[in-house]
């Protein structure tokens, strides 16, 4: 038993040093489907005809790391509009528009991750994470929009330099992997360019005690190196959690100490983001429905001198330019039927639409502004965002991603 625990680690690493150094481009007229012989090819959906105009998606197999991807997007014969997305529905390019006859190289970083940590050890992933993209053993590209365009493919390892920015939290961070839901954590790397990269590891439902004891945060230290930073997002699950021991100043305050402590022992750079507001106006005002955790947040913040991005004044200051009837286009507010197998109204107060998910995700772009300008060094050109201007739910364009869900994540 142990000698073939041993040849299955053994042949892991091997084919982990082999894909860390080799880089490879992958052309999609190559019709050649996903399986665990071929180890990439077309996924998901059926391959694409030449005709094609509808999503499609296209997976590679590597091991745990970040990756230089490289995309060739147009046509010889077609124009089209182009976005893409990785693992579950994780936003890089959006809205592409290329001519006939006309190509655009764009690149970006993926992170990937198994449960993996140790020989012994694996991090307690949920039933319901099995059946996303998130924690398999490939990178999965979503294609997509009016005409969807792409040549090749290009992977390799990403420079071992480059920063990675690790997200801790719950739902409202998440990889949200089915419309209508979504977070602020699968809409941020779209803003950046290809030289840093974004780890997701926040699921939906988790407080920072149990992120702590599903062994997420252990996963991130062993990828984790000197110069990354850990954005940490909690307190929506972890304020209704009661006992001795339990509240703001008491268990939580713990919990984040020590994932900032441990963040800094790898010599990465903790930063604090108070919880997002919920939907929930009075008196045409939204009010805080957190208690006492952003407060907390704030005072552990000043004491340990941890970059803080409030999100929770920025959001209140997001939904109140909104209003009270026109912020529920930054939630999951549908009526019935609007998504397939949905046969009830949807009216969900605290996780986001896409339009909301990709307003916060700006907010959280406009603290780092403020507490790490070093890394918004790496932020695409023309980034320009006030809570108070939110971008019109009427012009905001998302093409829907074909697999859908009519149940809440996990978590309120």
């Amino acid at each position: 038993m142990q000698r073939i625990r041993f040849t299955i680690i053994f042949v892991w690493v091997a084919m982990a040093v082999v894909a860390q150094n080799v880089a490879r481009t992958y052309y999609l007229s190559d019709t050649t489907r996903y399986s665990e012989v071929s180890g990439y090819g077309y996924d998901v959906l059926p391959t694409p005809g030449k005709q094609n105009t509808k999503p499609f998606y296209y997976s590679l197999k590597v091991p745990d790391g970040n990756y230089l991807v490289t995309l060739k997007i147009g046509h010889k014969k077609k124009a089209g509009i182009t976005t893409v997305r990785a693992e579950s529905r994780r936003l890089f390019v959006r809205r592409l528009a290329t001519k006939k006859g006309e190509f655009v190289t764009e690149s970006f970083i993926v992170n990937k991750r198994t449960p993996f940590i140790t020989e012994n050890e694996s991090v307690k992933i949920k039933a319901r994470e099995k059946a996303t993209f998130t924690w398999d053993d490939k990178i999965t590209f979503e294609f997509n929009g009016e005409n969807p365009l792409c040549e090749s493919i290009r992977i390799e390892a990403a420079p071992a330099t480059v920063p990675t920015v690790f997200l801790y939290g719950n739902s409202t961070v998440t990889d949200q992997d089915r419309e209508p839901w979504a977070s602020w954590g699968q809409m941020i790397p779209a803003f950046f360019n290809d030289k840093v990269a974004f780890a997701n590891y926040a699921e939906s439902g988790e407080s920072a005690n149990s992120f702590i004891a599903a062994g997420r945060m252990k996963k991130a230290l062993s990828q984790m190196k000197a110069g990354d930073y850990v954005f940490i997002e909690f307190g929506h699950n972890d304020m209704k959690q009661t006992g001795p021991g339990k509240g703001a100043w008491y268990s939580f305050m713990t919990n984040l100490k020590t994932l900032v402590d441990e963040a800094r022992a790898k010599g990465a750079t903790p930063v604090l983001v108070t919880p997002t507001q919920r939907r929930r106006f009075e008196n045409g005002r939204n009010q805080n429905t957190h208690g006492e955790y952003p407060d907390a947040m704030r005072w552990l913040a000043n004491k340990e001198n941890i970059p803080l991005i409030d999100l929770n004044e920025m959001t209140r200051i997001l939904y109140d330019a909104l209003g009270e009837e026109r912020s529920k286009k930054a939630f999951v507010h549908y009526p019935a039927n609007t998504f397939p197998g949905q046969k009830q109204e949807l009216a969900d107060n605290t996780h986001f639409s896409t339009y909301g998910a990709y307003q916060v995700a700006q907010c959280v772009i406009n603290g780092m502004l403020q507490v790490t300008p070093e890394l918004t060094k790496y932020l695409k050109p023309g980034f320009c965002f006030h809570p108070a201007q939110p971008d019109s739910p009427d012009t905001f364009v998302w093409e829907l991603s074909p697999l859908t869900d009519k149940n809440k994540p996990d978590g309120d």
